[in-house]
């Protein structure tokens, strides 16, 4: 068998009965620290989409509606614990957030004004992410 990359989903939730519609970020307990979109590795025999509404799930304990899929991001150096491919979806949710599995803490952001320690490349997700909020436009392919 090839070695490949590890295969992670992720999801940027909007808490959609918010005014404006802000984002959930969870604090990482885990190495590589600080904030981030909630998300982790996709288990085997399991789809991407059941694993980033898994995912949002276990870290966030809140049920997400999946809307779309923002983009894979493989930048070989965005994961320090080695080479990760990342399938970013928008999800949307109701209610507030309360941190759990891999997340110490919780928070609910505007996604324009995020002004924590971002883990990974989440920074550039997030960029991406207002982007594509303000002009409907998918971002570009990227590494």
């Amino acid at each position: 068998m090839p070695k490949t990359p590890k295969l992670a989903a992720d999801a940027i939730i909007e808490l959609i009965d918010h005014p404006d519609r802000p984002i959930v970020l969870i604090e990482r307990k885990n190495p590589p620290h600080g904030w981030a979109i909630p998300g982790g590795f996709v288990d085997i025999g399991e789809s991407v989409p059941d694993a980033a509404v898994r995912e949002a799930r276990e870290e966030t304990s809140m049920e997400v509606s999946l809307q779309c899929l923002l983009g894979c991001y493989s930048d070989p150096s965005r994961d320090p614990r080695g080479h990760t491919v990342s399938m970013i979806y928008i999800a949307q949710a109701h209610g507030e957030p309360v941190a759990a599995d891999d997340a110490v803490n919780v928070g609910i952001f505007d996604p324009g004004a995020v002004n924590v320690p971002l883990a990974f490349d989440h920074a550039k997700i997030l960029q991406d992410y207002v982007r594509y909020r303000r002009t409907g436009s998918v971002p570009p392919i990227t590494r």
